[in-house]
């Protein structure tokens, strides 16, 4: 029996299961307010039950009153409850309230565990489906699943399992197939395979070869292009070049000369839009061009510093002036190697006569389509990157004043590039590719 206060009177509430209500007529003869709820019914058959009750109880009191004496008996309410709102309880051991406060309270663990312990612990406390609904946003056939899943295998029945589909075995001869269709081109006329639709050709899963590309090391979308140089003295060259790198000569100065043309000077028409959460900075496809510039450069393999200039043209006559630079900012009587590639801007008569007048200059030439062993590229791609891929410019002076600042603040923090030559199996020849492949 529980009592709830409403307005001035005492209201007491009696819920009956299954006694007999003869039971309970002696304590209602002296109650003011009498309110009957049977919980032992559905929905449906506690309304009518509990309307009989209070009918029956009332004359019932009525007559005892004439008889005993007793104070009059007002039952004046009836409550209408729905059948989910009192649960049933669970009852936890130590254990398990621990583990459940504890998986509830839990910030790693995924948040259907979470949220099936608090509904258990809610349960536990004596809560209602209906306040347990409202509260977690669930449903009573949820609350009645969990809860009977919780009776019948405790805190473990509250893990999901999700055993999936069973790996799949890759066999030799699976690999194989894979592996020699990966090689073949698609007969939809695709240059390359994707996972889906190679495996949509064999008949397999699309994990199977993406399994067996990556153990094979293979990545069909990936292209990569080369130069192969048919230069002769291709070694002779390189090994020359290679020396003065690991073994440069003593008291002598080796540079890395070359230039980078027409580089432009791009003015966007559009705002650039800036970067910011979510969003990579956008430039518009449209654009000014003020013009183009060259830029030279030497770069001193012992600092890593760099010298550069940036001309109009890249004519001999702007070689051999930036060659005198180069000569002027070294020591009197130091022998001064220069490394450089096979342009014909290189070989004119300016540039003898330059080589004539300084005879502690000499040339070393990279073999012929091999511009990669000459360091300076290696400057040229980061400023490529850093500075001239993603500039907008306003003249062609405007690039030249940048680029210029950019190399003075890369010299002031250079180090030596080290060369590595790891693998010269690898190289590939000229006269190995005998046919093109399609």
């Amino acid at each position: 029996m529980w009592s709830t206060q409403t307005r001035r009177d005492t209201a007491h509430i009696i819920l009956l299961t299954n006694l007999p209500v003869t039971l309970l007529s002696p304590a209602a003869m002296f109650l003011r307010n009498v309110i009957i709820v049977d919980i032992s019914t559905s929905t449906s058959q506690m309304a009518r039950c509990a309307s009989r009750q209070l009918a029956w109880c009332s004359q019932l009191m009525t007559r005892s009153q004439r008889t005993s004496g007793c104070r009059g008996v007002n039952i004046t309410k009836l409550i209408h409850v729905k059948s989910e709102v009192i649960s049933d309880f669970i009852v936890l051991s130590e254990v398990q309230k621990s583990e459940l406060s504890r998986i509830s309270q839990s910030r790693s663990l995924p948040a259907g565990y979470v949220f099936r312990a608090r509904l258990i612990l809610m349960l536990a406390e004596g809560a209602s489906y209906s306040s347990i609904k409202l509260r977690l946003g669930t449903t009573p056939p949820t609350i009645s699943r969990w809860k009977q899943r919780f009776l019948a295998a405790g805190v473990e029945g509250l893990d999901t399992s999700h055993p999936g589909q069973k790996p799949s075995v890759l066999t030799a001869r699976l690999r194989a197939r894979i592996l020699a269709a990966t090689r073949k081109p698609p007969k939809d006329g695709s240059t390359h395979w994707s996972c889906r639709k190679l495996a949509a050709a064999l008949g397999v899963s699309k994990d199977a070869v993406h399994r067996v590309w990556q153990e094979a090391g293979l990545k069909p979308h990936r292209l990569e292009r080369y130069m192969a140089s048919n230069d002769p003295d291709f070694e002779t060259k390189a090994a020359d070049i290679i020396g003065l790198y690991l073994n440069p000569p003593e008291h002598a100065a080796v540079f890395c000369i070359d230039e980078k043309t027409a580089i432009q000077a791009p003015d966007r028409l559009d705002p650039v839009l800036p970067l910011s959460p979510g969003r990579i900075e956008r430039h518009g496809f449209e654009y000014y061009r003020y013009g183009t510039l060259s830029l030279y450069a030497a770069l001193a393999t012992a600092t890593g510093r760099v010298h550069g200039k940036a001309t109009a043209r890249h004519t001999s006559q702007d070689f051999a002036a930036f060659l005198e630079e180069v000569v002027a900012h070294c020591p009197a009587r130091q022998q001064i190697h220069v490394i450089l590639h096979n342009l014909s801007a290189h070989k004119t008569r300016l540039v003898d006569d330059f080589l004539h007048n300084n005879p502690r200059v000499q040339f070393h030439f990279t073999p012929t389509y091999s511009s990669w062993p000459n360091k300076v590229e290696l400057g040229f791609g980061k400023i490529e990157r850093d500075l001239i891929a993603r500039g907008v410019f306003t003249s062609v002076p405007d690039v030249a004043r940048k680029i210029k600042r950019y190399v003075k603040a890369y010299s002031a923090n250079a180090r030596p590039i080290q060369w590595k030559y790891s693998d010269p199996k690898r190289r590939i020849r000229s006269n190995e590719l005998t046919a093109t492949v399609h």
